[in-house]
């Protein structure tokens, strides 16, 4: 039997992209895609440069921008 006072991964707070141990690497491929979308749907700018934590923020941004996705 698991221990009760063990939290699931879904219980985990979200961490904070800017502390991502990875947050320095490429975005992935998901990533990319849905921000593709959702700059177009917002109008806005496709930096295919930006890094994972940078790409994390941006669909954050956008989500809220163009309705999709987390509501608030």
């Amino acid at each position: 039997m698991a221990d009760q006072n063990e939290q699931s991964p879904m219980q985990n707070p979200e961490k904070d992209p800017d502390e991502w141990v990875t947050k320095d690497e490429p975005m992935t491929g998901p990533q990319r895609s849905y921000l593709q979308t959702l700059c177009r749907e917002g109008q806005e700018e496709f930096n295919e440069n930006w890094t994972k934590a940078e790409a994390s923020k941006k669909i954050d941004e956008l989500q809220t921008k163009t309705g999709r996705g987390k509501s608030s």
